[in-house]
C-alpha cells in the first residue's frame, strides 16, 4: 500500500507533521505500506509554476497513493494557502480512488469543524474518499497525542470495517453477467 502525508505547514518539521505522521503506524499494520512525507514548504517557490517537473512528480505520487493524510495548521478558520495551491494543481476527480484523511492542528477548539467544513468538500470534489470526519488536534495537547491517535484509529477502524463489508459485496463489471449501462 502506498501512503503519503502531505504537510501544508509553511514551517518544515512542524508539530502538524508530527501529528499526521503519528496517525499512519497506528492506523496501518507495520510492513503493509510504503510512506512518503511531502513538506509543501519545500516546494513553495514552485507551487505556481505549472510546468515544474518536481511538482508534477509530487502531484502524481499523491494521486497514485492509496491513502493520503492531508495535514495543515488552522489558518483563518481554514487550511493554509500552501495546501490550497497544491490541491489546485488537480482537476476534478484528480484524486479519484484515493482515501484521504484531513488532519488539522490549532490553538484551541474554536475551529474544530474546519476539517469538515473547509477541506473535506474540496477533497470530495477532487474525487477522494474521506472515511468519516477529519481530525482536529489542539497542539498544546501534544503530551496526549498517543491517546488522541488511539481514539481516532478506533473510529476509523469501524468505518473501514464497514467499507470492507460493502466492497466485498460489490459486483464488479468484469465478473458479473449483468450488462452495465
Amino acid at each position: 500500500m502506498k501512503v503519503s502525508v502531505v504537510v501544508g505547514n509553511p514551517k518544515p518539521q512542524s508539530r502538524t507533521r508530527t501529528v499526521a505522521e503519528a496517525l499512519v503506524p497506528a492506523l496501518l499494520t507495520p510492513g503493509s505500506y510504503d510512506l512518503e512525507v511531502i513538506e509543501l514548504a519545500d516546494y513553495a517557490s514552485e507551487l505556481f509554476e505549472w510546468s515544474s517537473e518536481r511538482l508534477k512528480a509530487v502531484t502524481t505520487a499523491v494521486a497514485d497513493s492509496d491513502l493520503v493524510i492531508f495535514a495543515t495548521p488552522t489558518y483563518k478558520a481554514s487550511y493554509t494557502g500552501l495546501l490550497k495551491a497544491f490541491l489546485d494543481r488537480y482537476g476534478t476527480d484528480g484524486l479519484q480512488g484515493v482515501v484521504a484523511i484531513p488532519v488539522f492542528t490549532g490553538g484551541d477548539l474554536t475551529h474544530s469543524l474546519a476539517p469538515q467544513t473547509t477541506l473535506l468538500p474540496l477533497l470530495a470534489e477532487l474525487g477522494a474518499v474521506v472515511p468519516g470526519r477529519g481530525l482536529y488536534f489542539v497542539i498544546d495537547e501534544l503530551p496526549r497525542l498517543d491517546e488522541f491517535i488511539a481514539e481516532a484509529v478506533a473510529r476509523y477502524a469501524k468505518v473501514f470495517a464497514s467499507l470492507t463489508a460493502v466492497a466485498g459485496a460489490v459486483v464488479e463489471a468484469e465478473s458479473a453477467d449483468v450488462p452495465r449501462e
